[in-house]
C-alpha cells in the first residue's frame, strides 16, 4: 500500500493495490497494530523500526508524541510528517512525500532531500529500475554514520587466534597439538585472544561496502566524498586477509548483539545500519509473525536540514542537539533555537521551517494549539531579536508563493514563503534542474528581504 505524508485522510479501499490478494480485514488488522500509537513507544517496543533522526522530539513538531498514522473506525488512514516505510506480517505501507508523482514508485523529492542533507551525489540514478525499494534509503545514511564512527578511531576488539609455533603465549590447544605436531618438532599449538582491528564489526562494515559497490547506484556513495573513500579503503585494507563473500551470513550473526563498548559508542548506530542494508530482504519478506519493522524519516527535521543547505551562507542555523549558535530568551537562561536567523543585522530576519502544508489554511481558530505552533513562536522570536520580519518556510507544489500578514498594532510582518517543488519532471535529472531554479528564486526573495 502506498500513500503520502499529510494525506488529509484516505480510505483503505482507495489505498489497497488492485493486485493485493489479502482481504481488507487482514490488512486492517495489521495496520491497527501500528496505528494510533505514540512513535517513541512504538520504536522502543520494536527495535527493527528505525526512525531518523534518532533525537526524536527536538525539532519543534513533537513528532515523538504522534503516531506514524491514525486509523479510524471508518477505515480512514491519516498521515502526518513522517515519510518512509512500515510493515507488519505481509502488510507494507509506504509513505511517500506529498510531492511524489501519483501512480509512480519513485519519490524524487525525498531522494533529493536525503542526497542534499547527507552530501551524496548519485550519478546513475536515472538508469536504475523505476520501482523503488525503501531500504535503499539506508544507503544515504551509511557515509554519514561511517564518518561519525571513524571519528572515534577504528573499532578494536578481542579476537581468537590460533598459532602453531615455538613462541607459546596462550592456552595450549592439546587436540590440535597432537594432530599437528606428532612426532614433536619444536612447535606447539596454542590459542590467544588479541586486540585486533580485523574483527566482527569491521568485517560487517567491509561486507556492507562490498554490497554497496554492486548496487545499481551505490558506487557513487563511496566515491563522492574523499573522507568516505579513505575510510572505506582503510577498512578494506585491514580486513583483506579475512574477508570472504560467502561468510556474510556468519558475520551478520556475529553482529546481532549490539556494540556496547564504552568508548566506541558511535559504532552502535553504524552496526545497526549495516545490518539493515545487508538483511533488508529478510526484514521485509521473512519477518517474524506480528513483528513491526520499517524505516521512517521525520519530514520536519529533513526539511529543516535541507533548507540549511540552501540558506547557510546568509543565515545562522542554531542546532539544539550540539548547542551550536545557542540563543537565550532571557539574560543567560532559557535557551532557544530559532530555525534560521539572518547573519545581517539590518534588518534582522527570523525564519521558521514548516514541513506541514501551510498553504491550505490561514486561521486556526481561537485558543488553538495549532496557531501557537504555526504563528506565535515565530512572533516571539521576532520580538526577542527586535525584528519586524518573520518567515514561515514551507514546501509548495505550484509555485514559489508568499503571503504577508501584518501583526496588528505593530510594524511586524509575518510571511508564509513557499518553495516550489516540481511534480511533473519526467526524470530525476530534470527534477534536479527544475528545483535548482526554485531554490535560486527562493533564496533571492529572502536575500532581497534583508
Amino acid at each position: 500500500m502506498r500513500t503520502t505524508d499529510n494525506n488529509g485522510g484516505k480510505h483503505l479501499t482507495v489505498l489497497q493495490r488492485e493486485d493485493n490478494p489479502a482481504s481488507l480485514a487482514a490488512i486492517a488488522e495489521d495496520l491497527q497494530a501500528m496505528a494510533n500509537k505514540n512513535l517513541r513507544d512504538l520504536q522502543r517496543e520494536n527495535p527493527d523500526l528505525l526512525v531518523f533522526p534518532q533525537s526524536l522530539g527536538q525539532y519543534h513538531d513533537d513528532i515523538d508524541k504522534l503516531p506514524v498514522f491514525s486509523l479510524h473506525e471508518d477505515m480512514l488512514l491519516t498521515t502526518c510528517n513522517l515519510m518512509g516505510f512500515i510493515g507488519r506480517n505481509n502488510t507494507q505501507l509506504t509513505i511517500a512525500s506529498r510531492f511524489s508523482q501519483e501512480g509512480e514508485d519513485s519519490d524524487y523529492f525525498l531522494h533529493y532531500m536525503l542526497q542534499k542533507v547527507f552530501a551524496v551525489n548519485i550519478f546513475k540514478f536515472d538508469q536504475t529500475p523505476s520501482k523503488e525499494n525503501i531500504w535503499d534509503f539506508l544507503l544515504y545514511l551509511f557515509p554519514y554514520y561511517l564518518k561519525k564512527a571513524y571519528s572515534q578511531g577504528l573499532y578494536k576488539a578481542y579476537r581468537r587466534e590460533e598459532y602453531n609455533d615455538a613462541n607459546v603465549k596462550g592456552a595450549i590447544d592439546v587436540k590440535r597439538h597432537i594432530r599437528a605436531n606428532i612426532p614433536f618438532a619444536g612447535k606447539i599449538a596454542y590459542i590467544t585472544r588479541e586486540h585486533s582491528y580485523d574483527n566482527y564489526v569491521t568485517q560487517l562494515i567491509r561486507h556492507t561496502i562490498e554490497h554497496i559497490k554492486v548496487h545499481p547506484w551505490g558506487s557513487g556513495i563511496l566515491t563522492n566524498d574523499g573522507e568516505v573513500r579513505d575510510i572505506a579503503g582503510r577498512i578494506c585494507f585491514i580486513t583483506q586477509s579475512s574477508y570472504k563473500k560467502n561468510d556474510r551470513q556468519k558475520v551478520i550473526n556475529a553482529n546481532l548483539k549490539p556494540v556496547t563498548h564504552p568508548y566506541f559508542t558511535e559504532y552502535k548506530m553504524l552496526q545497526k545500519i549495516c545490518l539493515r542494508i545487508l538483511r533488508r530482504e529478510k526484514l521485509t519478506f521473512g519477518q517474524e509473525k506480528d513483528k513491526i519493522y520499517g524505516l521512517l524519516f521525520d519530514g520536519a527535521w529533513l526539511w529543516e536540514e535541507y533548507l540549511n543547505t540552501i540558506l547557510k551562507d546568509d543565515f545562522i542555523h542554531p542546532e539544539n542537539k550540539t548547542g551550536k549558535h545557542r540563543q537565550y530568551l532571557f539574560d543567560n537562561f532559557q535557551p532557544i533555537y530559532p530555525d534560521f536567523i539572518s547573519r545581517k543585522e539590518n534588518p534582522k530576519l527570523v525564519c521558521d521551517a514548516k514541513y506541514t502544508p501551510l498553504e491550505k489554511q490561514k486561521e486556526y481558530g481561537e485558543n488553538s494549539e495549532r496557531a501557537t505552533s504555526i504563528y506565535y513562536k515565530t512572533i516571539a522570536y521576532m520580538y526577542r531579536f527586535k525584528s519586524d520580519s518573520g518567515f514561515l518556510l514551507f514546501p509548495h507544489e505550484e509555485t514559489n508563493i508568499n503571503e504577508r500578514y501584518t501583526i496588528k498594532g505593530t510594524n511586524g510582518k509575518l510571511t508564509k514563503l513557499g518553495l516550489k517543488i516540481p511534480r511533473a519532471a519526467g526524470s530525476y535529472s530534470l527534477f534536479k534542474d527544475d528545483i535548482a531554479q526554485s531554490e535560486q528564486a527562493f533564496a533571492q526573495y529572502l536575500g532581497s528581504s534583508s
